[in-house]
């Protein structure tokens, strides 16, 4: 197998019903990052300033030097921007990412978001970029952020978000943290689980749209009007979908230097006003949504055709199209990944080698399914599926007269197509197979052939899809 690693599908069209307390039709999730004085500084260690999410338009870092300008933008978040947005949001359940060095750093803020009841949620040890880091590195810092974090605010961090990421952060986090949640995704509007760590990890998906950092970017943000509306936006589809039916989680995150001035916080005020203006809206944090979601929908055993062997998959597959172990073998070989873990993902995978294969090689898969209440099925030769199939349509209940239409039309079909007639029987019923036994048994061959190769596909698909629900 050629494994491809990304989700492409992730819930697809099967959305969980989220659950969310007292039927809410959202859940409103708020982080507030606190990376003041965890950036990069050469006071921190660090080779050089800061030059990410601040008011100077395409800032550089400066190698071995100070940057004054940067350094006092940053500390506008924790002298002014923190305050501002905590008499804001003092009253909600709020995320507070927390970079570790900066929490040190900050000891009444600490204890404000603490007083709040805010989760205080881990954003690694420093404010950096990590893509470039070794993975050693990497885990040392994870390591050493768990460990400051708990020392500075009397517990371990229960979430974690690295942001500047790299390859290896999920991995790590989830093997040397004991968290409830890793945010490093944009993946979903739900949280899900993947395997991480040797277990089952949660992730609970974050943002980069719903996000102030928009006002510190080119063709972000440029007045608080434009955040407000979009943040209205965002909730206004996603309260009709819980409406509907399928509620979702809107996730925003704020920053204590960019949100904490003053225009920009009035523009976060009067969201929050038309946020609380609705009914059913659970605001809340991410350990509880994570904690929530554990319990609604924890993880489950399920079908991973992405990681099997060989045998295995074809042992599992290589009679979905019948007594065509081959189809499955080839599939095997294609690009197959999580994205593939679901009876649509095998299907395609199998039906792509099933069409790219050669006529003769398809007229021995139709020559392969039996006769419609022929005689294998009266002397009980039928595959499971088979027997299953024509059961279901009362083909195995057949009066005389009924056994004899079908044997007559068997033979009449057989010796003009040179291959038995193949349908569907799981979408039709016995007075339908019949209609359309009598229907095709007129088309010309390469029309017919078309179409039992389209039944044949059909038949697949739904004997995956019972596969996979089981």
């Amino acid at each position: 197998m050629k494994p491809y690693p990304r989700d492409m599908t992730g819930y697809g069209g099967q959305v969980p019903k989220a659950n969310w307390p007292n039927d809410a039709k959202i859940a409103i999730q708020i982080v507030l990052n606190y990376e003041e004085g965890g950036e990069n500084n050469v006071l921190h260690g660090d080779a050089a300033s800061e030059a990410f999410l601040s008011e100077i338009t395409g800032a550089a870092p400066w190698p071995g030097q100070r940057h004054w300008n940067m350094e006092s933008i940053y500390e506008y978040g924790s002298r002014a921007g923190f305050w501002r947005v905590h008499r804001l949001l003092q009253d909600l359940p709020v995320t507070v990412y927390g970079v570790a060095t900066a929490l040190a750093r900050a000891p009444a803020q600490v204890a404000a978001m603490k007083h709040a009841g805010w989760e205080i949620a881990s954003h690694g040890l420093k404010w950096i970029e990590h893509k470039d880091m070794g993975a050693e590195e990497e885990r040392s810092q994870i390591r050493e952020a768990i460990r400051l974090h708990t020392e500075v605010t009397g517990q371990p961090p229960r979430g974690w978000y690295t942001g500047r990421c790299s390859m290896n952060t999920v991995e790590l986090a989830a093997r040397e943290g004991d968290f409830a949640y890793i945010a490093d995704s944009y993946a979903d509007d739900l949280p899900y689980w993947i395997k991480a760590g040797g277990k089952d990890q949660l992730i609970m998906p974050y943002t980069l749209d719903c996000n102030d950092m928009r006002f510190a970017i080119q063709a972000g943000f440029t007045n608080g009007e434009q955040f407000e509306s979009y943040l209205k936006d965002s909730f206004d589809m996603l309260y009709a979908e819980g409406e509907a039916g399928a509620p979702k989680m809107l996730s925003i995150g704020l920053h204590c230097r960019l949100i904490g001035r003053p225009g920009r916080a009035m523009a976060l005020k009067r969201a929050l006003d038309y946020f609380r203006n609705h009914d059913g809206v659970w605001f809340a944090t991410r350990e509880q949504i994570a904690d929530h979601w554990a319990r609604e929908h924890p993880p489950v055993q399920r079908l991973t055709p992405s990681e099997m062997d060989r045998p295995t998959f074809v042992l599992e597959f290589g009679g979905v199209f019948e007594h065509s172990p081959w189809i499955a073998e080839g599939a095997y070989e294609l690009e197959l990944g999580p994205t593939h873990d679901n009876a649509a993902g095998v299907h395609n995978a199998l039906a792509r080698v099933f069409r790219s294969a050669s006529p003769e090689q398809r007229l021995g898969v139709l020559t392969a399914h039996p006769d419609l209440a022929g005689k294998l099925a009266a002397a009980g030769r039928l595959t499971k599926e088979s027997t299953a199939e024509q059961a279901g349509a009362g083909l195995d209940m057949l009066t005389d007269e009924e056994r004899a239409t079908f044997t007559a039309l068997n033979e009449a079909y057989t010796t003009k197509f040179g291959f038995p007639f193949i349908i569907a029987v799981k979408d039709n019923t016995k007075a339908s197979i019949l209609e359309a036994f009598r229907r095709r048994i007129d088309n010309d061959r390469d029309s017919e052939f078309a179409e039992a190769c389209h039944q044949v596909e059909r038949i697949a698909e739904l004997r995956l899809i019972e596969k996979f629900a089981q």
